[in-house]
């Protein structure tokens, strides 16, 4: 065992050296190349070092243990697998691997058949096990430190390590080496290093306390807004919100050859209504944060790089929204969204956001009209099938007073596929660098191609809709297509584009805006001055220091004081109902007593509808809205049974309270059936 003693007394400096080769390799994945990570390496070398400094300082715990082997592959697996995850993420979106993605791995896992073929998640599954295996073999097996760990001097080591690990990120980040904002998250990676962003994003979170921040400054913002007309109490039309999933025109793409226009009917209404880029705070991904800004109107270049308030702040708290402005008014408030409930989180930071009803896939019987990557579509394969559209209506139809509707789609959703799934494509693509990369576009066309289907769609129904109705769609972010700045003809990776649509007659104003500034302008349009974000942006947007007290505005509403609310925030969480509709059981009929086969009937059944027999969970096959089948075992008289929806997530929890009924009052013919009243 002599070089085991060797490596012992210059264990720093190999300690050192696996640092960076680890990290090498972590850049290797993350970039997909060698010659990229090797050109990374010579061209930002101090970038470079403090990286691997990084993993350095973190493995230094190992001093602190006998079983050092044990542990330095531990700590290098973690990393490694860091970088991995971080590889796959990077490969089917533009944004990488961050910290609040943590919080989202149950998400994640619920789609990971959506972005890894399934020898990809057995391959996965595969090698966890096998670093698992690993593990315990090491943990059994490898040498320990002969000598007796003295706690003083290596623990010393550790503290000083870490001590001078901090002055050197202080140092770099003077020098300008490094930098702890991040206008463009992925970009930031490639240029300051996957170890340091990700650990940036993991404690860099919410929004700094500004430096003059007080109860005066607040009072002086807030004045700047007596310029403001009063509300018009007559004017409450319904206020429509369309997120279109990954949704711009790919015309745009300076390299690509469409066979036709993909979104005719999006671009006419540009043309005939208010219209313009729509800027956004993500690229390929963060679906959530779009929302989060068009709902609330605060901007997320004030909050930790990577951050989404899905999974921050707004878990611990109500935020001042749209909808809880709009409710003050009269309004009630809707989300719709066909993808489930639990997906970033939604069905518990709803409440908090102040809506009313959320209608998710669970609850559409049109949940399992599914694209070829398994997303829900938008609008259904028949023109009876209108999904979206149908839930949109069904908000409207519900309220006698006036609505506001928050809509999410899916359809749009990557990763496109490399092969071509798609047998007679309606529009074909060419002038990608790859065979692959054209069937990947030639599939986003056709997908976006019916998204502007249901665009008609949507505008057709509401045009003769009985009451005044304001409808903005837009898409939240570009799709995943490693675009560049110098792939589009205007320049910019984090814009899509929007439309204003009414039928009532507004006048077309065109404009570029901000997702966070679009609530209050349409707000505006309706005549409605409410709420201190809302307000503030309505009478401040252009004007001097209008960021820099925009930032001030957001932190006392949400994190300060709260000296816009004297003191205490007014949102209270909402009692918010899943569904629009009750789930009602009203009979059952035993048709087969061979196999003992019940057909339940009822309303509101979806595919996510499943029985419970007796407090335990029944298969169950779900045939229309109105009925449900059950079989395999004999129902008695006094058997409960109910019927709940429950989540399409991995949990499968139920996401509505069922009461349950006794069997024999279900039975059309039963001594025990009480007899109906006349």
């Amino acid at each position: 065992m002599k070089w085991y003693k060797v490596c012992n007394r210059i264990s720093l400096l190999l300690h050192a050296l696996c640092s960076a080769l680890g990290y090498f390799l972590i850049e290797m994945i993350s970039r997909r190349s060698f010659s990229a990570a090797w050109t990374y390496m010579t061209t930002k070398p101090l970038v470079f070092a403090y990286n691997a400094a990084l993993i350095f300082t973190t493995s230094l715990i190992v001093y602190l243990f006998r079983r050092r082997c044990f542990w330095r592959v531990l700590i290098s697996i973690l990393w490694l697998l860091l970088g991995i995850i971080n590889g796959v993420i990077l490969s089917n979106r533009v944004t990488p691997f961050t910290g609040p993605d943590l919080h989202l791995l149950t998400d994640g896992m619920a789609v990971l058949n959506k972005y890894l073929p399934a020898w990809g998640v057995v391959l996965a599954l595969i090698l966890l096990g096998l670093f698992a295996l690993l593990l315990l073999i090491l943990l059994i097996k490898a040498p320990k430190y002969k000598r007796k760990v003295k706690f003083r001097y290596d623990l010393l080591l550790v503290v000083v390590g870490a001590a001078l690990f901090a002055g050197a990120t202080q140092l770099a980040l003077e020098k300008r080496v490094l930098s702890n904002y991040f206008g463009n998250i992925a970009f930031a990676y490639e240029d300051y290093g996957y170890p340091y962003c990700l650990a940036v994003t993991i404690f860099d979170t919410g929004i700094s306390c500004p430096r003059d921040y007080s109860e005066q400054e607040i009072t002086r913002i807030e004045k700047t807004e007596d310029n403001l007309p009063a509300t018009n109490e007559d004017s409450k039309p319904n206020i429509i919100f369309v997120q279109l999933e990954s949704f711009f025109d790919p015309t745009l793409v300076e390299y690509l050859n469409i066979s036709e226009d993909p979104i005719p009917n999006f671009r006419k209404l540009m043309k005939e209504y208010t219209s313009g880029y729509y800027k956004v705070p993500s690229v390929g991904a963060g679906t959530a944060n779009t929302e989060f800004e068009s709902i609330t109107g605060m901007s997320l270049h004030y909050f930790g790089p990577g951050e989404y308030p899905y999974k921050s702040i707004l878990k611990e708290t109500t935020c001042e929204s749209a909808p809880y402005v709009l409710k003050n008014l009269g309004y009630s408030t809707h989300a719709v969204h066909n993808n489930e409930a639990n997906f970033y989180g939604r069905r518990s930071i709803f409440p908090n956001l102040g809506f009313d009803t959320f209608t998710s896939a669970e609850y559409m019987a049109e949940e399992n009209d599914k694209n070829p990557l398994g997303w829900t579509k938008d609008e259904g394969k028949y023109s009876k099938d209108e999904i979206l559209t149908d839930e949109i209506i069904k908000c409207l139809d519900s309220t006698e007073e006036s609505d506001y509707i928050y809509t999410i789609s899916t359809q749009g959703h990557g990763a496109y596929p490399e092969e071509q799934l798609i047998d007679d494509p309606e529009i074909t693509v060419s002038g990608a660098e790859t065979e692959a990369q054209n069937n990947q576009w030639e599939y986003y066309c056709n997908e976006i191609h019916e998204m502007d289907n249901f665009v008609k769609e949507l505008t057709d129904a509401l045009a003769d809709y009985p009451e005044d109705v304001i409808l903005v769609m837009y898409g939240d972010h570009l799709p995943t297509m490693g675009l560049t700045v110098e792939d589009l003809k205007n320049k910019y990776l984090f814009q899509t584009q929007y439309v204003m649509w009414d039928n009532f007659g507004l006048e077309k104003k065109d404009e570029n805006l901000a997702a966070y500034q679009m609530a209050a302008e349409v707000m505006d349009r309706a005549g409605i001055h409410e709420g201190t974000i809302f307000r503030y942006h309505q009478a401040r947007r252009n004007t001097r220091n209008y960021q820099v007290d925009l930032e001030t505005l957001q932190y006392d509403v949400l994190y300060g004081k709260k000296y816009s609310y004297d003191g205490e925030s007014p949102f209270q969480r909402i009692k918010m109902r899943m569904g629009l509709y009750d789930v009602t059981l009203d009979s059952m009929e035993e048709i087969s007593t061979v196999d003992h086969t019940y057909r339940l009937k009822g309303t509101n059944f979806t595919p996510s509808s499943q029985v419970k027999l007796n407090g335990e969970w029944y298969d169950t096959v779900y045939v229309n809205p109105t009925t449900l089948m059950i079989s395999g075992t004999e129902i008695n008289d006094f058997d409960r049974v109910s019927v709940v929806q429950r989540s399409n997530s991995s949990t499968r929890k139920a996401l509505s309270k069922s009461y349950d009924r006794s069997a024999y009052m279900l039975y059309n013919e039963n001594k025990w059936k009480l007899p109906a009243e006349n």
